[in-house]
């Protein structure tokens, strides 16, 4: 862990390489009026919209929607098989099944699923959840586009592992997108001295706008938790389809974690409003989910609980370079052959897809190694396949 003295509160880094934009916005987190104790900033960091990708902030009295970010509630859930063994044209029709039944990208299910699949949680009357509630009925059991996947992997306990990265889909971006702007105009009202163009407009706890928005985000996280519930199911069904089989191949829980959302926690003896943006909970013995790319190792971890990190880990391996800069850089060849040489079903077709390639993300290794002090590795998973969003 590294500090950073020079601002308002300490910001501790679990990494030395952080780029300029990324440590311009952690100073910023670090001289808001509200924030708690120090800023943290997980391994995997880089830029984001306001707060950094890879970044825990703490605050008193007040929430910011971009410190949570666009897609609320976005998380992995992963879940062991029975399966030691899977022969890669098994793998390949796998995936054709799970093809139709998980739409992919910006598609949806062309019928409404059934609405007991849905949170049962309290929501604002008007508010944008119930505008965007029949679209969330054909959202839900998708996985998005960017970096959101689903990947059948080999587990070094030596068993098959089913991992899914998604989120909230297009209802936790409406939510995200309504209260920042509201913020926003709030902040302007109040004649905030923070400025506009850090990007983080804030609501506090107490008024009508700030309770509704932590309605509507914890209704988004979890109907992310569901999206990933109703995909993995599909995914089992697909499975069971292609092996024939009426054996139990999945008698273990899933494992679940979110890692872009807002909560109320007590740190330092403080209840305060812990932002995790891109970055997971590591309280002492919570299992988590650190996934790498698409040509590297993920990881199923345990939590340390470390104070200085507001009990927090990174939440991947972190990108490296943008996505437009990953396509006008990486070579699309040795990409392929990467993955090629490994023996993985991957995602790589075109110069399109260089943004989601291996290259354009950090090295995993090094990432797991700066967080040490964060959470222990139980188990190490090497993927076999990947469908990309």
């Amino acid at each position: 862990m590294n500090v950073i003295s020079t601002e308002k509160l300490p910001i501790k880094l679990w990494l030395n390489d952080i780029e300029e934009g990324a440590l311009q916005q952690a100073k910023n987190l670090a001289n808001l009026p509200f924030t708690y104790k120090h800023v943290s900033i997980m391994p995997d960091s880089h830029q984001g919209y306001g707060m950094p990708i890879g970044g825990v902030l703490a605050t008193k009295g007040v929430i910011i929607p971009n410190a949570v970010g666009v897609d609320i509630g976005c998380g992995m859930c992963a879940l062991e098989t029975t399966l030691t063994e899977i022969d890669r044209e098994t793998l390949k029709k796998i995936l054709r099944e799970i093809r139709e039944a998980v739409p992919v990208g910006f598609d949806h299910h062309k019928k409404r699923q059934d609405e007991y699949l849905m949170p049962e949680l309290e929501i604002p009357e008007n508010g944008i959840i119930m505008q965007q509630y029949g679209s969330a009925l054909k959202q839900i059991g998708t996985l998005g586009g960017g970096n959101h996947f689903i990947e059948i992997q080999k587990g070094s306990d030596g068993q098959i592992w089913i991992m899914i990265h998604s989120g909230s889909r297009n209802l936790g971006k409406k939510v995200a997108d309504h209260y920042n702007k509201l913020a926003v105009k709030l902040n302007e009202k109040w004649f905030s001295e923070i400025p506009k163009k850090w990007e983080l407009a804030f609501l506090p706890f107490d008024c009508d706008e700030g309770k509704h928005y932590i309605k509507e985000m914890n209704y988004c996280v979890e109907f992310a938790l569901a999206n990933r519930n109703l995909m993995m199911e599909n995914i089992k069904q697909c499975i069971e389809k292609v092996l024939k089989t009426k054996e139990n191949l999945f008698p273990e829980p899933i494992i679940n974690i979110a890692h872009n959302y807002a909560k109320m926690e007590n740190h330092f003896g403080n209840n305060v409003m812990v932002h995790r943006k891109g970055a997971t909970l590591a309280r002492e013995d919570t299992i988590g989910i650190i996934p790498g790319s698409q040509g590297t190792k993920s990881y199923i971890v345990k939590g340390k609980g470390n104070p200085d990190s507001f009990q927090s880990c990174s939440h991947g391996a972190g990108r490296k370079m943008s996505r437009t800069k990953a396509e006008s850089n990486l070579n699309l060849e040795e990409e392929i052959k990467k993955l090629d040489d490994q023996g993985i079903i991957h995602a790589i077709r075109g110069r399109k897809d260089l943004d989601e390639a291996s290259g354009a993300y950090k090295d995993i290794n090094e990432v797991m190694e700066n967080q040490n002090d964060l959470v222990d590795i139980l188990i190490e998973l090497s993927p076999l396949a990947v469908i990309k969003g």
